[in-house]
């Protein structure tokens, strides 16, 4: 959150402000700060309308389904968030999660919004954001790469005019190029031009830098137009692809596919559907939630992975913090209220929330100015939104979705650490069969490269007279027998017997079984006549060694005073030094020699 905390506040006041954050920045508003988030509002506000329009294509509803979705995370985002840029709202690839857990129904993915707020909120109520920890990056880099692919190639059905495309990317690309032949002219010139103009008019945008102060007035006001222009992209490309569609509507032939009508007014309040009438019967709640599947778990757990990973970056960027618990609460909060409204699972854009930083946003109320032209759309503008191209809405989005493809991730992880390509390759390659499947073979993957780093520590080997085992990490049961066997097989193969020093400057922490491990040791060594002694435990290892109670156990200050000790008893001069790793960083200076 942003804003310094007032002295002298009591723990409840506290907890207060930390639910709603709203109440820590409305007293301190201003009139420079409403002209900023008018500024951004509208700004946003005219990008999200089209934007809705076509992600509600992606995710097979009805487009003013996109709408429905588009206002009520805005008004929710500005009482609960943490973060001023954040802007709530369908995207990319909530609408291909959806597309792929709803069924293109709209009842099931309303209820799946309710459902996965429910899941959202209950989250954040428990503390449970740091299980987001677990999902690398790696697997989200592998996912959103994929997704931009999955989604760029779905709306080229749409950029060709084809019509019975499959949805699953495999037959879609099949029936694609097999069909290519049957491309409607008109729709490939439109959506071609308008991605033409989309790239354009991006390009623009980043390289036009704002005037100086000194410049002259007619320049100033030439760079200010441009970059509204660009800014505001998505809605003029719409604009004037839907001025096209409508003048060949009046001149009575239409080569281009339009959207179609879309009911007017706003959408009505009522709670989400928990059963389904069907011709035959009704779907029950648990057929439906059967239904959905795993959908109940990848959907909330992207959704909050999404929203949560831009918080950070523009808290990071705008020099203030966010908290990642009440980022779970106001997003379950707003797909819990959006389902009465039937919207479907939204969460947070990089696109809009880009935009809004880009615009000078001060505070969350420019969330409010976008809900509030949302809202106007659908009160007044629906009647013109059946003229707008189908092609058009395509450019909109793969123009959006084309920079989330990240091809420098597989040459960077190659430089840095090539195993991480496993998880990459592995989440990349599945998502384009199924998305859950690719998510959740991505974290299971990390996870047992994960463990098997617990389990097989680096360890150190020294012989220096006496022999030095130093572990490179915390010791936790999936290494117990890992240490037992290297402390084993090198005492005991050492010619002259030599006594063993566990250097444990490493270990901050060992449970219960890594213990038991170490006693096996002490006595299986003590059998064969040959000390283990333990030097450099830090406090809550040496806490738990000394409960355990072990027989025999020593410990020092440091190996070079157990050493000497050592040395001592068994009047040992040899030197010499073996490494069972290559990593030498890990032993102090005085070891190597």
């Amino acid at each position: 959150m942003w804003g310094p905390r007032e002295p002298g506040q009591r723990w409840w006041q506290r907890a207060v402000l930390r639910r709603l954050p709203v109440l820590g920045w409305l007293p301190r508003y201003s009139l420079s700060c409403l002209r900023l988030d008018l500024i951004a509002g509208v700004t946003v506000g005219l990008t999200v309308v089209p934007q809705a329009l076509a992600y509600a294509e992606v995710a097979g509803l009805p487009v003013q389904y996109g709408l429905y979705s588009s206002f009520v995370g805005c008004f929710v985002y500005c009482l609960l968030g943490t973060a001023k840029d954040v802007t709530l709202g369908p995207t990319a690839i909530m609408s291909l999660l959806v597309s792929s857990y709803a069924f293109h129904d709209p009842a099931y993915a309303v209820l799946l919004a309710f459902l996965s707020g429910c899941i959202q909120l209950a989250m954040g109520l428990l503390h449970l954001g740091f299980l987001l920890d677990f999902v690398s990056c790696p697997v989200i880099k592998g996912f959103t790469s994929a997704a931009s692919i999955t989604i760029s190639f779905n709306q080229v059905k749409n950029i060709l005019g084809l019509q019975g495309i499959p949805r699953q990317f495999f037959l879609q690309v099949y029936e694609t190029l097999r069909r290519i032949g049957e491309t409607r002219v008109g729709d490939a010139i439109l959506g071609l031009s308008c991605l033409a103009a989309l790239a354009g008019l991006r390009a623009m945008n980043s390289r036009l830098h704002p005037a100086a102060s000194t410049e002259p007035l007619a320049t100033r006001a030439s760079i200010l137009l441009i970059q509204s222009c660009a800014t505001a992209r998505n809605a003029l490309v719409v604009l004037a692809a839907g001025l096209v569609a409508y003048s060949f509507q009046v001149s009575g032939s239409q080569p281009l596919t339009l959207t179609g009508s879309v009911p007017c007014g706003l959408p009505p309040f009522r709670p989400p559907p928990f059963s389904k009438p069907v011709p035959n019967g009704t779907v029950p709640f648990g057929r439906m939630v059967q239904d959905m599947g795993a959908g109940l778990a990848v959907v909330p757990l992207v959704g909050v992975l999404e929203t949560v990973a831009i918080a950070k970056a523009f808290a990071s960027q705008n020099d203030y913090r966010i908290d990642a618990n009440q980022e779970l609460l106001a997003m379950g909060t707003a797909n819990i209220l959006g389902s009465f409204f039937s919207s479907y699972p939204i969460t947070g854009s990089f696109g809009r929330t880009a935009v809004n930083a880009q615009t000078g946003v001060c505070t969350p109320m420019g969330g409010l100015v976008t809900g509030t032209l949302v809202l106007l759309s659908l009160a007044y503008l629906t009647s013109l939104f059946c003229y707008i191209p189908k092609a058009a809405l395509a450019a909109v989005i793969i123009s959006a979705v084309v920079p989330m493809f990240d091809a420098r991730i597989f040459r960077t992880l190659w430089r840095v650490k090539r195993l991480d390509l496993v998880p990459l390759c592995v989440t990349f390659l599945l998502c384009f069969w199924e998305v859950q499947y690719g998510i959740m073979a991505g974290v299971l993957v990390s996870g047992i490269l994960l463990l098997y780093s617990v389990a097989r520590p680096p360890i150190k080997v020294l012989e220096q007279g006496v022999l030095v085992v130093q572990p490179g990490s915390s010791l936790h049961f999936p290494a117990a027998d890992h240490l037992q066997d290297i402390i084993r097989d090198r005492a005991l193969a050492a010619s002259p017997p030599c006594s063993v020093i566990l250097d444990c400057h490493h270990v901050s922490s060992i449970d219960y079984t890594a213990v038991m491990g170490l006693a096996e040791v002490l006595q299986d060594l003590h059998k064969h006549g040959i000390s283990l002694v333990f030097c450099s435990l830090q406090d809550p290892v040496l806490r738990a060694l000394l409960a355990a109670d072990l027989e025999g156990f020593q410990h020092f200050l440091s190996w070079e005073e157990a050493a000497r000790c050592s040395e001592a008893e068994l009047g040992v001069s040899r030197t010499a030094c073996i490494d069972s790793t290559d990593e030498s960083s890990l032993l102090p200076a005085g070891l190597i020699q």
